[in-house]
């Protein structure tokens, strides 16, 4: 009897054990997935906010995408939406459609939330959900510095972010400034210091 429950306990830690393994290699396949299947799209980014100690090492991004006009009226906040956007002549993100549910089209989206919904100008807002970009520890704050310096810049889509999407997943693959991803630009600035 002692011996059938230990064998009880030990199966259940096998399967523990898998399962905890398990999990995260999904959710590593899913962004995998995202990156080597989904279509590329470069979000112009805005200026961002201070870093905050409290949250962690990345930078924070907010992106000029975030509100829609629309004729609809009636928006809760925190509900689902569905933002739809294609790539337009210059390769950036454009907005093409928000919807309050799936829409069935061949075009990219992404599931987000309302913030609030702006009667006068009837224009429904809203965050897009990659809005963090995780960096080693010693290069977040020079590069969330170095991001916010070059959004200052008179030069247009100077500063943007490289999402993959693929059926409402998105995964944030880097940030570039001129060009040159936000890694390699914290690198050579630190090296000309």
């Amino acid at each position: 009897m002692k011996n059938m429950k230990l064998q009880y306990v030990f199966v259940l830690f096998i399967l523990v054990v898998i399962a905890q393994l398990l999990v995260p290699a999904q959710m590593i396949f899913g962004q995998e997935t995202v990156l080597n299947k989904g279509t590329a799209y470069k979000f112009k980014t805005q200026p961002v906010d201070p870093s905050d100690p409290y949250r962690g090492k990345y930078v924070t991004l907010s992106y000029d995408i975030r509100s829609f006009i629309t004729s609809d009226t009636i928006w809760e906040r925190k509900q689902d939406i569905y933002v739809y956007f294609e790539n337009d002549s210059l390769g950036f993100a454009k907005l093409t459609e928000v919807s309050k549910i799936p829409l069935v089209t061949a075009k990219d989206f992404v599931k987000t939330k309302v913030d609030w919904f702006n009667k006068y100008d009837k224009s429904v807002k809203f965050n897009l959900p990659f809005d963090r970009f995780y960096m080693e520890e010693s290069k977040a704050k020079p590069a969330e510095d170095a991001f916010r310096i070059a959004q200052r810049d008179n030069l247009p889509n100077n500063t943007y972010a490289l999402v993959y999407v693929k059926e409402g997943e998105a995964v944030l693959k880097d940030l570039f400034i001129n060009e040159v991803s936000i890694k390699d630009y914290v690198t050579i600035n630190k090296n000309e210091e």
